[in-house]
């Protein structure tokens, strides 16, 4: 199955029931990483526990989760609109490269959008996530992250000047 388009699965908010598969999901998804931290399924938990999970989605397929996004508020030093991190964003390993990542990142995006967001950011790779509009901002980019890899994508004509930083959350445990 991995890398086929497979039109059988949606996207929906996520619901209290669907909580453990997200975890189990986002855990087997990110074990293989050599990027991964090792706790991005607890990190989700913490968020949605502190009311920090703007924006949860699942894709599902044949009624199992098999995708997972995340949205959080992000901590912006100027006063000019709200702006979210995206991440962390999974699929089921072996539904890998078929749409799914692509299709919650875009879906939560245009959630963003419509509720008004200034605009979004995250540190991942510059080969992927420009085609969504994100670009690199490494003056944006807040002690300890990797600069290189932090990305901003603004939803207004306004060009953010000062730092926009994670929620909290992403740099504890």
């Amino acid at each position: 199955m991995k890398g086929t388009p497979d039109p059988e699965w949606h996207i929906r908010p996520e619901s209290a029931p669907d909580q453990q598969a997200i975890y189990d999901l986002t855990k087997r998804a990110f074990a293989p990483m050599p990027f991964a931290a090792g706790n991005e399924q607890d990190l989700v938990n913490a968020l949605r526990v502190h009311d920090a999970l703007e924006i949860s989605l699942v894709a599902e397929h044949q009624g199992k989760v098999v995708g997972h996004i995340a949205f959080s508020p992000a901590v912006s030093e100027q006063e000019t609109g709200q702006y979210y991190a995206l991440g962390p964003v999974c699929a089921e390993p072996d539904m890998q490269r078929c749409g799914i990542g692509r299709a919650l990142i875009q879906h939560g995006l245009d959630m963003l959008h419509q509720r008004g967001a200034a605009g979004c950011v995250l540190v991942g790779s510059l080969d992927y996530y420009p085609r969504f509009g994100f670009k690199s901002a490494p003056d944006n980019c807040p002690e300890g992250e990797p600069a290189e890899y932090y990305q901003l994508l603004c939803f207004t004509a306004d060009t953010p000047q000062g730092i926009i930083g994670f929620h909290p959350l992403f740099h504890e445990g």
